[in-house]
């Protein structure tokens, strides 16, 4: 069986990842996998074995054991009968990174990591922002603050080893939504 052909999005809280990712998957056809949002639809399952675990780890602001989210990536990736994915907010850590290699490596092929990068102000402003209206328990400030040490602390570690195998493309994600998106379509039409 062929592997699938994975994009790993990381870029800090508010980076823009899941509005550039909605703009890739109109336009180039991905599907679209948030880590997030399957840990949080899986918190919400009726009978989840994962959900009060998971429950936990988001109302902490801490990472959710790698196990649990590389089978439920899976399980979608599965699901989906399709060979591209975008995979938003995964790997966090070194943690991530080790189980996604022993876990996935067998199904799975990273061919890029597109990189938001973005000022820490903004990512906050945002998603207070967001918060207003997401429904989202983790857009207030005292969850962001975590969120935004864990991602200094965890994700920059997972970028520069990608960087190291010359697979991070990094975009100015301060920019408008639109001069983002023109910077993403120029990498993935590279990709080609």
């Amino acid at each position: 069986m062929a592997k699938y052909n994975v994009i790993f999005v990381l870029g800090g809280p508010g980076a823009g990842k899941g509005t550039q990712c909605e703009n890739i998957v109109r336009e180039f056809g991905y599907v679209h996998l948030s880590a997030g949002d399957l840990l949080r639809e899986e918190r919400q399952r009726t009978g989840s074995q994962f959900g009060e675990e998971i429950d936990t780890h988001i109302k902490n602001g801490t990472i959710v054991p790698v196990q649990i989210t590389c089978s439920l990536l899976k399980r979608a990736m599965e699901s989906s009968g399709k060979d591209r994915f975008l995979i938003d907010g995964f790997p966090r850590n070194q943690d991530n990174l080790d189980g996604w290699n022993k876990e996935m490596s067998d199904v799975a092929k990273v061919i890029r990591v597109l990189f938001f990068n973005c000022p820490e102000q903004v990512c906050v402003e945002r998603c207070l922002s967001r918060g207003k209206t997401s429904g989202r328990t983790d857009d207030n400030e005292e969850s962001l603050k975590k969120r935004i040490k864990t991602y200094n602390e965890s994700t920059m570690l997972i970028i520069e080893h990608y960087r190291k195998l010359d697979l991070v493309s990094e975009i100015n994600a301060g920019n408008s939504p639109d001069a983002v998106f023109e910077d993403v379509k120029k990498v993935l039409n590279g990709l080609k």
